[in-house]
Parts: C-alpha cells; sequence; structure tokens
C-alpha cells in the first residue's frame, strides 16, 4: 500500500512539474518570420523554460484566463494586438506585467497609460 501512494505522490509531482519557473513568457505577435522576431524568441527560450507563443489574440486570451492566479505571466505584444488583449487581461492577477513593443511611441503611449502593468519598448525610445 505504501508503493501505492509513493506512485501517487510522483504522478501528481509530475503533473505540477509542467513550469517550474516563476515567470512564464507569453508571445503574442501576428508576425512570424521576421528574423528579428525569431532572433528574440531564441534568446527568450535560452533563459526561461516556459515560453508559450500566440499569432490570435483570442487564442492567448483564452489561455491566460486558464492559468492558475498563483501563475505569474509576461506578456510580450504587439501594438495592434496589445490594444486588442490588454483590456481584457490586464486585472488578471496572474499577469505581472505586459510590454508592447511599437514602431510608432507616440501612438503607444496613447493608449498604454491607461493600464498600470504596461511597459512599452519601441526602435526609437532605444536609439
Amino acid at each position: 500500500m505504501a508503493t501505492a501512494m509513493t506512485s501517487n505522490d510522483e504522478s501528481s509531482k509530475n503533473d505540477n512539474d509542467d513550469n517550474l519557473e516563476i515567470f512564464s513568457i507569453i508571445w503574442l505577435d501576428a508576425n512570424d518570420g521576421i528574423d528579428e522576431i525569431q532572433n528574440t524568441e531564441q534568446k527568450l527560450r535560452a533563459i526561461i523554460n516556459h515560453f508559450k507563443r500566440f499569432q490570435d489574440a483570442k487564442e492567448c486570451q483564452q489561455y491566460i484566463e486558464q492559468k492558475s492566479k498563483h501563475d505569474r505571466l509576461v506578456l510580450i505584444v504587439s501594438h495592434e494586438l496589445g490594444q486588442e488583449i490588454v483590456p481584457f487581461i490586464h486585472n488578471l492577477r496572474q499577469v505581472s506585467s505586459i510590454y508592447v513593443y511599437c514602431q510608432d511611441k507616440e501612438s503607444g503611449e496613447q493608449w498604454i497609460n491607461n493600464f498600470i502593468k504596461v511597459k512599452m519598448y519601441s526602435k526609437a525610445s532605444v536609439s
């Protein structure tokens, strides 16, 4: 009987070991083939074990909503899809921070100011 309990304990332990890190990165971007994006994705995968990529905002939103409130998610999202998804997920406890990248810093700043978890990255802000 002790063997059965050990087996059950190991089984439930393995179910919870999918994400041993505190944070998971969720990347939402409709573009798939851009070299810069692929390069950044490879770098992120090298430093974090749990990385999930989406091209559809609704699918991404459903995934985030289904995560436990104890999970800590960092969302990286393009400007266009950010405007679509951020209003629906911003207040979820499992969403720790949201990084929006865009080409036009001014248009991005207009809508992100309403969301405290959102940080913006643009090529213009790095130059």
